[in-house]
């Protein structure tokens, strides 16, 4: 019979290292091979990553409408995802394109008055030298432009460039996000369409990622996504929206690029009366008394109507701070173009309500363990 310290002197003193590399090896091969197809994959996406982004967002916001509709429909889903696009692309595109036309009609107008030199400003009135820090230097510049103003615009030259270079990228960054608006409405489609795949898809993620506590996570993260998109971007793009036609109707110039700007300042909560005050004063000036009263009042409304839109929208949503969705509108807009303007918010939203709700739960997680711990002993 082989003794114990026999069988210790017949093994080997010293390892090749063979039995530890091996399965070392194959498992930085495994997390290498993924790594090299997650990237491929993100690399080919990323072109479309916002428009996939804002379609699931807008999938998230309207699916509860889309239930209805499916059941006014008898259950069937692929009329109502069909019936979903043609209204988003008529309710919100269609006026966006016509809002962009009149922009481009004005540019071209301008452009014209100024090559056949009939272009003419009326002089200014004499209550704008008395504005602060602006007045006599704005009342000199309008004076001049209105007896010269060829004279004018030599003198701000540099400055005309450089606006009109701005407003080349900017249109060109309005018609791409309309386009990446149309794809994330189709997107959206096809999501509410699979929507009983991807709930369950979507449950065995945030399970693997977050244990057994994933389905509260995703619960959360769908009703901030329902409360921002809804009670922030819904009600801007209704206030915009509202605020464009009265534009058209009072035949405001640029009234595109006008709403535009209502839609960015309503986003990152900013009131509107700075854009539409000063078009009302406006149109004071280029309408009708009555017509110009009634212009006033319609943008009184729009500036009022978030006050009742945004507690029936909001519903029983999730309380953001308003610094978060300034933050996320505006990094959005400068990372993303248009689009970003409405995807930054509701991300960064998501971001900070998920990880504030996590930072708050495990405090009592672990109360909750050590309490448990401490009940163990006299149990016993």
């Amino acid at each position: 019979m082989e003794r114990p310290h026999e069988r210790r002197q017949d093994r080997p003193l010293i390892r090749d290292g063979s039995e530890t590399f091996g399965p070392v090896l194959q498992l930085a091969l495994r997390f290498g091979t993924l790594a090299l197809l997650f990237g491929w994959c993100f690399t080919i996406v990323q072109p479309f990553l916002t428009s996939i982004l804002w379609g699931l967002i807008i999938a998230i916001a309207s699916h509860p409408l889309f239930i209805r509709l499916c059941a006014a429909l008898n259950g069937r889903t692929a009329t109502a995802a069909t019936l979903f696009v043609v209204l988003a692309l008529t309710l919100l595109v269609l006026p966006a394109m016509l809002l962009a036309d009149t922009l481009v009609n004005s540019l071209k107008l301008l452009a014209h008055h100024m090559a056949d030199g009939t272009l003419r400003l009326p002089p200014p009135p004499a209550t704008v030298r008395g504005w602060f820090l602006v007045g006599e230097p704005l009342y000199s510049f309008w004076m001049l432009a209105s007896t010269n103003l060829d004279q004018a615009i030599s003198s701000v030259a540099s400055e005309l460039t450089w606006a009109g270079k701005w407003m080349l990228g900017s249109a060109t960054g309005v018609l791409l996000g309309i386009l990446e608006f149309v794809v994330a409405i189709f997107v959206a489609a096809v999501l509410m369409a699979n929507a009983t795949s991807g709930q369950r898809i979507a449950g065995d993620v945030v399970t693997r990622l977050a244990g057994s506590g994933g389905l509260g996570y995703a619960d959360l993260a769908v009703r901030t996504i329902r409360s921002v998109s809804k009670g922030i971007i819904g009600v801007a793009l209704i206030q915009s929206l509202l605020a464009g036609l009265g534009f058209l109707a009072a035949d405001i110039p640029a009234a595109g690029l006008l709403a535009l700007l209502c839609l960015i300042i309503a986003i990152v909560q900013l009131p509107l009366a700075i854009v539409l005050v000063p078009v009302a004063i406006y149109a004071f000036t280029l309408l009708d008394p009555m017509p110009a009263v009634i212009f006033a009042v319609w943008c009184a409304g729009v500036s009022l109507i978030e006050h009742v839109l945004r507690p029936i929208m909001l519903g029983r949503g999730v309380d953001v701070p308003m610094l978060v969705v300034f933050i996320g509108a505006i990094g959005g807009l400068l990372s993303s173009g248009v689009l970003g303007l409405f995807v930054g918010p509701v991300v960064l939203a998501l971001g900070y309500t998920l990880i504030l709700h996590w930072l708050e739960a495990e405090p009592a997680r672990a109360l909750e363990v050590e309490e448990r711990r401490t009940d163990r002993p006299a149990a016993e």
